[in-house]
């Protein structure tokens, strides 16, 4: 008999986990809190690295529909001082499929495929060591048993407080989002400036990067050292406001990035939490954590690829050992700890290097991982 499995989130590590268990014909039930796959913006882009998210998709058989979406011109990297001047101009080569970029959303839909989701299922509680597996209450009030229950939902999850106390901490950085639409035919400078890719500012203790995604849309990223509180009084409904208390902490850097900021929609509000690097927790039977439950790190483009991978990891282990599912459970996590720390040490060094007080770290970090 195969054991009742649910995976609750729907974002790549959820997904991946269980696509690849479907990819070995074993059943899964996914519980997504949002009540349809459009019910909100999907967000920015994502490059996968070969040997991880590019891993993972192959291990679910879906690598060859990923390189059809992808974007490998994505990879081109731009970097200018604030007055203007191009430090650096990384042009993507051709057939470098390193770390291609992919949409989020577009990501969502190769992985959603034929899985069954069970939307507007949002989890309250998860109550292991029941007579009759691990008890998930429904926020709707509803209740159901598995035989493992893995947390993959994200930041703030319901699910790592059934094995873990952590809680994420502020970063003491903060990132204001926006975006443009239809670039090429409206702002072809700008369109220029991004290029394939995605083009950086680094000031001091400030940082700003726009990075194209498909379809002539553009995502804005700005990212400086605030408190947490640096916001009170700001109603982020305003968009005016918004943008006003934006130019004003860049105030003299290059034209267009404040082009960028007077073309701006909507800005949305992101403070950076993270984990602590080394979160581990003490094995609990029929619950276990994936991706920003298990290891929320500073986004650097590593995070999604180890919920990925952990994800098809974990998913291929129990199909091939299906009558031992808590001695698989416990040896995964000791191996996700132990990348999870390593990864995380170098994001969270990483972040400090581009938001720094020494605009020089950030040019230096890019040296140091940009192909010569």
């Amino acid at each position: 008999m195969r054991q009742r499995i649910a995976v609750v989130g729907g974002g790549p590590a959820g997904l991946t986990f269980a696509r690849v268990l479907h990819h070995h014909d074993h059943p899964v039930t996914v519980l997504e809190r949002d009540p349809a796959p459009d019910a909100r913006p999907p967000g920015g882009t994502l490059d996968l690295h070969e040997g991880m998210g590019q891993l993972a998709l192959a291990k679910a058989g879906l690598l060859a529909e990923f390189q059809a979406l992808s974007r490998p011109e994505g990879q081109a990297m731009r970097i200018l001082d604030v007055d203007g001047t191009v430090l650096r101009d990384w042009p993507a080569r051709p057939d470098d499929r390193a770390h291609p970029e992919i949409d989020r959303g577009q990501l969502r839909d190769l992985l959603l495929g034929p899985l069954d989701v069970q939307w507007g299922r949002g989890v309250a509680e998860v109550v292991p060591g029941t007579g009759d597996g691990v008890l998930v209450r429904f926020a709707d009030g509803r209740e159901e048993t598995f035989d493992l229950v893995v947390g993959a939902d994200g930041a703030w999850s319901r699910v790592r407080r059934a094995v873990s106390p952590a809680t994420p901490h502020y970063t003491g950085i903060t990132l204001v989002e926006t975006s443009l639409d239809d670039v090429d035919t409206r702002h072809p400078g700008l369109a220029r400036l991004v290029g394939d890719g995605s083009v950086a500012v680094y000031g001091v203790n400030r940082a700003f990067v726009a990075q194209r995604n498909s379809g002539g849309h553009v995502k804005v990223y700005a990212q400086f050292r605030a408190p947490l509180d640096w916001h009170a009084g700001l109603d982020w409904a305003d968009a005016e406001a918004v943008r006003s208390s934006l130019l004003t902490l860049y105030d003299g850097w290059t034209a267009p990035v404040l082009d960028f900021l007077h073309h701006g929609t909507a800005f949305v509000h992101r403070p950076l939490y993270v984990l602590p690097v080394a979160h581990t927790w003490a094995h609990v039977p029929g619950v276990t954590l994936l991706g920003d439950a298990a290891h929320l790190m500073p986004p650097l483009g590593v995070g999604a690829n180890l919920a990925m991978l952990g994800g098809a990891e974990l998913a291929e282990a129990i199909a091939a050992a299906p009558g031992e599912l808590d001695e698989t459970v416990r040896a995964f996590e000791e191996r996700l700890w132990a990348r999870a720390a390593r990864w995380g040490q170098m994001a969270t060094a990483g972040l400090e290097r581009l938001v720094s007080p020494d605009p020089g770290e950030a040019l230096a970090l890019f040296d140091e991982v940009q192909p010569s």
